[in-house]
């Protein structure tokens, strides 16, 4: 699902302060021992200096452009992103320490993520005899990426997708942990190795170790199941990292799509961490340094120190969507017959320096045009304007659109089923804040802007205390707050640093929460019909294959009795019932199903 599966612990290392870690030992950079980078320098020794430069998440982002605003992009940081900036800052440093002296590398989530990405995969797919080159294999091919690890969001349209992406790249994808089913054989190049060459001077072997995050099985189940898994980062590098070393490698780097808080988001369903760069870093000796993804976060250095040799290993994860690129700049000296790594230093250069590069625009423009033309059809009218600006704390008539979909989706499906008569519940999340449907002509790219994830849909059938338990999970969004207490929206939620797609409405039944009330006792006055709910009553619940996989950890779902499932996107449902209709009228589908309250009296 969302671009952002994953949550977050620890603060933002952009200058260089340690990010807080739950099983790692870290230090903040400016304080970190050297524990063998920073030997005392040979006057004579032989030495070397080379980059290792990388991207990240970086979604389908190609240009600086807001395909859902049809606009430029902009943020309240003033953030620039996109491919053909990241191609103006890699020139720079090549400039700067010569190309030789440089390798590119990414840690994953490529090609799923925009317009762009949706369009050459399914509106004009490259997957289709005589299919077009995907722009991001474009980009990056004439960018000169030497290596990019597999992100979960590769997995998003299926293995013929990515096999035919990976057909179009210069550069491997890289997976030591993505192995087939039935062999547990490496299903994608594990590592690649790169030579650099100095006049005067031994060769570097530099070795990269690609790692993806584990989380793959449950969230793209459908199409990894039976066919790929996915172990352990840190079983993986232990595995792979000897290896390279007695290959010869000089210099080990990780490129790995996995956040460093040492967190999952998919709670006790894979005995592995879904956030473990930094334990790999900890617990696998060496490794030199890790470029770290998937957690959507600004680190420009962050020192591990390796448990079992005191070793310091240098991590850096540059935000993503191509805002930020990191450098890892290595000084090696040649000692005993071998090079060594005598010091690490990571950082970061900011896509709001550079213009785009001419050439990724003249190569792409023709794609990205067209992927304009396209998200810009009008698919019918709006009576009035809808938003999610308060849809986190209020029944919000936009969220219920996607319910109301779902429901219709879902009850046609199953007419003459032995589920048929069963009542129809439907879960959807306020995955933006800014989204929003004008009144008057509606077009794609305003709906897709309300569901911006590629998720489709699934039908379990589950209880009416499944429900409930469901309900008072999903509720554990909310930060306690006492009766009387002043209530501040901005801080009401996001407890525990859960996203806002990790929250659901439930349609079809009606109850408050109580945010007065602790975590686990917060559902009140839950009813069916109007009635009070039945435990035992069975419902069939419509949820995204996200949810319906294990995804953000909600009981009960994952467990429950899958009685319907689809390949088609959420967002085009959403774009047929709009476009059957001609009209978006709220009274066809909203409806006042829940509110917050306090001690029984409503907050808003």
């Amino acid at each position: 699902m969302p671009l952002d599966r994953r949550s977050f612990l620890g603060r933002s290392a952009a200058t260089g302060a340690g990010v807080a870690l739950t099983g790692a030992a870290a230090v903040p950079a400016a304080a970190a021992p050297d524990r063998g980078h920073g030997r005392p320098k040979p006057s004579k020794a032989k030495r070397y200096a080379f980059t290792v430069l990388g991207t990240t998440d970086l979604h389908g982002h190609v240009f600086n452009w807001d395909y859902f605003k049809d606009a430029e992009y902009s943020d309240a940081a003033g953030n620039a992103m996109g491919l053909a900036r990241i191609a103006t800052l890699v020139d720079e440093v090549r400039e700067e320490k010569g190309r030789a002296n440089t390798l590119l590398i990414d840690a994953g989530d490529t090609i799923q993520g925009t317009p762009l990405t949706y369009y050459y995969a399914k509106v004009d797919p490259i997957t289709a005899e005589g299919g077009p080159v995907h722009p991001m294999a474009k980009a990056m091919n004439a960018i000169g990426y030497d290596a990019v690890a597999l992100g979960n969001h590769e997995f998003n349209y299926g293995i013929e997708t990515l096999r035919r992406f990976e057909s179009q790249c210069d550069f491997p994808l890289l997976g030591a942990n993505a192995v087939d089913a039935r062999t547990l054989k490496p299903a994608f190049p594990p590592y690649f190795f790169k030579t650099l060459k100095a006049k005067g001077l031994p060769p570097v072997k530099v070795a990269v170790l690609g790692l993806t995050n584990p989380g793959i099985a449950i969230w793209d189940k459908a199409y990894v199941q039976g066919r790929l898994k996915f172990p352990g980062l840190e079983e993986q590098a232990a595995k792979w990292v000897p290896k390279l070393r007695s290959m010869g490698a000089d210099v080990v780097v990780v490129s790995a799509h996995s956040g460093a808080s040492g967190t999952s988001s998919y709670g006790d369903q894979l005995p592995y961490v879904e956030n473990s760069a930094a334990l790999v870093a900890q617990q696998v000796p060496g490794i030199d340094a890790i470029l770290v993804g998937h957690a959507h976060q600004e680190i420009a250095e962050l020192k591990v120190v390796n448990e079992r040799t005191g070793r310091t290993v240098v991590l850096s994860e540059p935000l993503m969507w191509g805002e930020r690129l990191t450098l890892f700049d290595f000084e090696l000296v040649f000692d005993k017959g071998r090079w060594q790594v005598e010091s690490v230093k990571a950082s970061l250069r900011d896509a709001r320096t550079a213009a785009d590069d001419p050439r990724i625009t003249r190569l792409l423009r023709k794609q990205h045009e067209a992927v304009v033309e396209y998200v810009n059809q009008v698919v019918g009218s709006a009576t009035e304007t809808l938003t999610t600006v308060d849809a986190r704390y209020k029944d919000a008539p936009i969220i219920d659109l996607i319910n109301k979909v779902q429901e219709d989706v879902v009850r046609e499906a199953l007419a003459g089923t032995e589920y048929a008569d069963l009542p129809v519940l439907s879960q959807a999340s306020p995955f933006s804040r800014t989204s929003e449907i004008p009144a008057g002509e509606v077009t794609i790219r305003d709906l897709s802007s309300l569901y911006v994830y590629d998720n489709t849909l699934v039908a379990k059938v589950m209880t009416g205390a499944q429900v409930r338990a469901y309900l008072e999970y999903s509720a554990e969004y909310y930060v306690q707050t006492p009766a009387g207490a002043a209530v501040d929206a901005d801080k009401l939620t996001n407890a525990g640093n859960r996203p806002d797609y990790n929250y659901d409405y439930v349609s079809g039944v009606r109850y408050d929460i109580d945010v007065a009330q602790p975590a686990g006792s917060r559902i009140k006055n839950l009813t069916y019909g109007g009635a009070a709910l039945d435990d035992a009553q069975r419902f069939v619940f419509a949820v995204n294959n996200y949810r319906a996989n294990g995804g953000g950890a909600f009981p009960h779902v994952a467990s429950a009795t899958e009685v319907w499932s689809e390949s088609t996107e959420i967002r085009t449902r959403i774009a047929e019932w709009v476009t059957a209709r001609g009209t978006l009228d709220p009274a066809d589908f909203a409806s006042v199903d829940w509110r917050l309250t306090r001690d029984g009296v409503p907050v808003f």
